[in-house]
């Protein structure tokens, strides 16, 4: 096969690149970084928010094209300019217009799509992903629409899947601070295992949308979990009620001062919870919950770019001795 990777040089991208170069495919991959992919793949530098940032990949027929965009313009000049039969959109479990429920299937209400073709911030990164999606499904050829939930494992730059691996390795005192919320659930797709999917859509040109996440898995068990990782002497967890970290500023999921995996906003508790049936009959397979956290702990001690969640070393100190002075 002949693959085009648009993107390739970072996270899902690179192990889509590396993963279809194992499985014997020449593999491009475009991007406008200079970080180079994987070794066997060939590489070229463009800017795909240029109107002709395709035209060097544009004079030949792929076999598929895997595309990772959130804006929609460089989706829309994709399918304008590019030759295939074959289609790859990873989308986002951001795309569905609520999480009020779980196991939402692929034919669950969207977002309505955003009109432009530029995704001006992340309030309309939902919108966005739609209007891509939207546009490779009025391309010729047959289209694989992956909606992926929370992806983790080595490379996660967001270090949502590293930080209580990491953070447990790398104790501030004799307990790792977390939210008590026992009902929490969370789940989360290696990034190896969706990359492998990814490439077996392309082989198999699968249509339609996929559901492609992880199995719900007890927020209480992913920390037991992540201990485990961190090896012996790690300490033990210790639950913070939700108020106690609202009144601090610190947040759930994602971002600065925050507890990742932890979803606070009832309105979104079942975010990523989708009904992933469809991929899995189609051949998705999810390793181990503990294989992750060991992948992305292994990212966290070699990775060269400030974690983007959890909290400090200063701000769990500061928590904790908040936490034992009310005591």
């Amino acid at each position: 096969m002949d693959l085009l990777v648009l993107g390739g040089t970072a996270f899902l991208g690179r192990a889509i690149a590396e993963h279809a170069r194992e499985r014997g495919h020449a593999v491009t991959c475009l991007a406008r970084g200079t970080t180079p992919p994987a070794e066997g793949v060939d590489f070229v530098v463009a800017d795909r928010d240029d109107d002709d940032g395709l035209a060097a990949v544009a004079d030949r027929r792929w076999d598929a094209v895997v595309d990772v965009t959130r804006q929609p313009g460089q989706a829309r000049r994709a399918v304008r300019d590019l030759r295939t039969d074959h289609w790859v959109f990873v989308s986002s479990a951001n795309a569905y217009r609520s999480f009020d429920s779980p196991d939402l299937p692929e034919s669950a209400p969207l977002h309505e799509p955003l009109a432009g073709d530029v995704m001006a911030d992340m309030e309309q990164y939902g919108p966005a992903k739609v209007a891509c999606e939207d546009a490779f499904r009025a391309a010729e050829g047959t289209a694989t629409i992956v909606r992926a939930g929370l992806i983790g494992g080595y490379g996660d730059d967001s270090g949502r899947s590293g930080y209580y691996p990491w953070r447990f390795a790398h104790p501030t005192g004799p307990d790792v601070l977390a939210p008590d919320a026992p009902e929490a659930t969370c789940g989360i797709v290696d990034v190896a295992d969706l990359a492998e999917w990814i490439v077996l859509s392309a082989e198999e040109r699968m249509d339609g949308a996929f559901n492609a996440c992880g199995p719900s898995i007890p927020l209480t068990e992913i920390l037991a979990a992540a201990r485990r990782v961190a090896g012996p002497g790690a300490p033990p967890p210790r639950a913070v009620p939700a108020e106690v970290l609202a009144e601090a500023g610190i947040s759930g999921w994602m971002g600065p001062a925050s507890l990742p995996l932890w979803i606070d906003d009832p309105a979104d508790r079942f975010f990523g919870k989708m009904d992933a049936a469809r991929a899995q009959a189609a051949g998705l397979r999810t390793r181990s919950i503990e294989e992750t956290l060991a992948s992305a702990l292994a990212y966290e001690e070699v990775r060269e770019t400030p974690r983007r969640a959890g909290l400090s070393d200063d701000e769990e100190i500061r928590l904790r001795a908040a936490l034992d002075g009310a005591g």
